[in-house]
């Protein structure tokens, strides 16, 4: 928020946020950023995750060979 680029820690947060109810931001100059960020990771996140459970799912970071990418 403070950058404009998000540290790794502030991204494994960002991972680890889709297992609680609420997550908190600190004040910066790039807010709108750093929740358009949060908003794309806590919702593909979101199918990996049920509450507290992992659902052990593929990433899907990059395309893999073969998936016609």
């Amino acid at each position: 928020m403070r950058k404009g680029i998000p540290s790794r820690a502030g991204l494994a947060d960002a991972v680890m946020g889709s297992r609680a109810e609420v997550v908190m931001l600190n004040r910066g100059p790039f807010l709108r950023e750093a929740v358009a960020l949060l908003d794309g990771i806590l919702r593909r996140m979101e199918a990996h995750q049920y509450k507290k459970t992992p659902r052990l799912r593929a990433l899907r970071s990059w395309p893999l060979p073969g998936d016609g990418a």
